[in-house]
């Protein structure tokens, strides 16, 4: 999605905000901070593209559409006419281009009028489709020290204070159960709820990010990894002596 990412907060208690696609986020090296930026492209959209908007229902008598907005920049859609529709995966078909006559905010969201989408009929036949643009065409990271998150997800996460040892994989960066982003890390060797850790996007951990590489260095605090992890044979000895 087309937005950039927030700068990396101090310490895990100071917000630090990805971005999307259409978000970056704001990356540096130290003492710079690392700002994600833009919603998360999305699991049915390609790295190929940059999502935008997500198509939620009709609204009026005329193809007008609500849209869940996945951008941090929407009014930069005053800047764009050429638009790319991405169905649903239970659809299964190609994207198309569309045309924008127009849109505008309603509280949280946008309207959209697409050309050729003229009644209810038609914008229902679109509901759940996303509003995408080619990754190419994203919007350029203004501020020093930004990152998307779509560059942030599928690199891998080395810990320097545990060697240089790989913990793991970004799958997601969760921006909005806690004050500060969280970079969703599948682990190696792990299964079950175990498998995914969260850490915190801040930049008393951040050393360096190669996302040409798909790279990126931290130090983390001994124990932060070990805190969704599955109990030891002792531990699950001591749980049923207590039970």
């Amino acid at each position: 999605m087309e937005s950039p990412r927030p700068p990396i907060p101090q310490g895990p208690g100071k917000k630090n905000r990805p971005v999307s696609d259409n978000q970056p986020a704001e990356a540096g090296t130290p003492p710079g901070p690392y700002r994600p930026h833009g919603a998360r492209s999305g699991a049915s959209a390609s790295s190929a593209w940059v999502l935008l908007a997500r198509l939620v229902r009709p609204h009026g008598r005329h193809g007008e559409i609500i849209a869940e907005i996945l951008t941090d920049f929407p009014e930069r859609f005053h800047e764009r006419r050429r638009l790319f529709l991405i169905p649903p995966p239970r659809i299964g078909t190609p994207a198309r281009e569309v045309l924008l006559e127009n849109f505008w905010f309603l509280r949280s969201r946008l309207v959209f009028k697409i050309q050729g989408i003229d009644s209810i009929n038609d914008a229902e036949s679109l509901r759940g489709y996303e509003v995408a643009v080619p990754a190419a065409e994203r919007a350029p990271l203004e501020e020093e020290g930004s990152v998307y998150v779509s560059d942030l997800v599928g690199c891998h996460i080395f810990d320097l204070n545990r060697g240089g040892a790989d913990v793991g994989e970004v799958i997601d960066v969760d921006r909005g159960s806690s004050s500060t982003d969280l970079l969703v890390l599948r682990r190696p060797g792990v299964r079950g709820a175990q498998a995914e850790a969260l850490i915190p996007f801040v930049r008393d951990y951040l050393v360096q990010i190669d996302t040409a590489a798909r790279r990126i260095e931290m130090r983390l605090p001994e124990g932060l990894l070990d805190v969704n992890a599955p109990l030891t044979d002792e531990e699950k000895r001591e749980q049923h002596n207590r039970s």
